[in-house]
């Protein structure tokens, strides 16, 4: 019964390729996520981020929080993976990130959305089969207020070689 599945299981291409991302287009990512507390510290742990604000209430509160911050850096990986289905996952090496800032404190229970714009593209000069892209990214809140953004750019498949 395996071998039949098997034989009848045909590849689905994941992500989108080179020329899906003309510019100006506009993707709005996935579901979100909502950041906890216990993500938050155990990220903190393991990563040496040793800084109250992340793990210590008392601490974070005395510097005008209403309780812990969550990690930044796991808010923009949390932001930046929540891209990775529309932009980089049909194949090509990452190249970057730019111009990363951070608009505001991000609080366990907050739940964060992102969404992207194709900035630029171009076919590689030497990469054949590759094109260059450069999206700006914006992590939001849910109240919509801008928590996160960076541009980030990426080697990406093309759909026929040029």
């Amino acid at each position: 019964m395996s071998e039949d599945f098997r034989a009848r299981a045909r590849p689905v291409p994941k992500g989108n390729r080179y020329e899906d991302f003309e510019p100006g287009r506009v993707f709005k990512h996935h579901w979100g996520r909502t950041i906890t507390e216990s993500e938050s510290t155990l990220f903190s742990t393991l990563t040496l981020h040793f800084n109250p604000h992340y793990f210590n209430a008392a601490y974070a509160r005395a510097h005008g929080h209403p309780g812990l911050v969550a990690n930044p850096l796991l808010v923009f990986t949390t932001v930046f993976g929540m891209t990775v289905e529309d932009l980089s996952e049909g194949g090509g090496p990452f190249l970057g990130v730019n111009e990363l800032a951070y608009h505001q404190p991000v609080y366990p229970g907050d739940s964060l959305r992102a969404e992207s714009v194709v900035l630029d593209g171009r076919v590689s000069d030497s990469h054949k089969g590759f094109g260059i892209v450069t999206w700006h990214t914006k992590g939001f809140n849910q109240r919509e207020e801008l928590v996160i953004d960076f541009k980030r750019t990426n080697l990406v498949r093309q759909r026929v070689s040029q």
